[in-house]
């Protein structure tokens, strides 16, 4: 019977490379819990994506991976430091309960998770078209494509959101 460690290339490129992923991460966010957390994600996809038999250059792979998985984290982060902003303008009386603000976290997380299953371009043109307010010619022009992409990206968007599994709690 085969060791874990060679019948499994997953377990291979995690006992090899956790500790400098680990380390890698660590220097990014200076938080050694968070770090462990994020290699933790990393390797998760390394799984998801069934392809650990076939990585060449490992480091690569997964600084890769790892900076998909921190770009995720800190746009998480964003989000949520804009809502605890705008919440802190809020006079007392009007404040979300504990409940209301569970639920916000939870819309947001499903949000970040639905924007993460967009392409990068399309993300980026729904979310200018959304968020910022453009029109299309403004985010044809900001990411330097043509008007007809951005209508293709958006399209691309809205059909992600209409087959996705009831991305927002309630």
């Amino acid at each position: 019977m085969p060791s874990p460690s060679t019948a499994d290339p997953v377990h291979t490129l995690y006992v090899a490379h956790h500790d400098w992923l680990h380390g890698w991460l660590r220097r990014k966010l200076g938080n050694s819990h968070q770090a462990e957390d994020l290699a933790h994600d990393t390797f998760e996809r390394v799984v998801a994506s069934r392809q650990a038999h076939a990585i060449q250059e490992p480091r690569a792979y997964l600084t890769t991976l790892a900076q998909r998985v921190l770009y995720n984290f800190w746009r998480r982060r964003e989000l949520e430091q804009a809502w605890l902003d705008a919440l802190a303008t809020l006079p007392e009386e009007v404040a979300p309960s504990p409940e209301d603000y569970a639920l916000v976290r939870e819309a947001i997380e499903a949000l970040d998770q639905w924007l993460d299953g967009l392409p990068p371009k399309v993300r980026q043109a729904f979310l200018l078209r959304r968020l910022d307010g453009l029109r299309h010619a403004e985010i044809a022009e900001a990411m330097a494509v043509s008007i007809a992409t951005v209508e293709r990206y958006m399209k691309q968007a809205l059909v992600h959101l209409y087959l996705s599994p009831q991305p927002f709690p309630g």
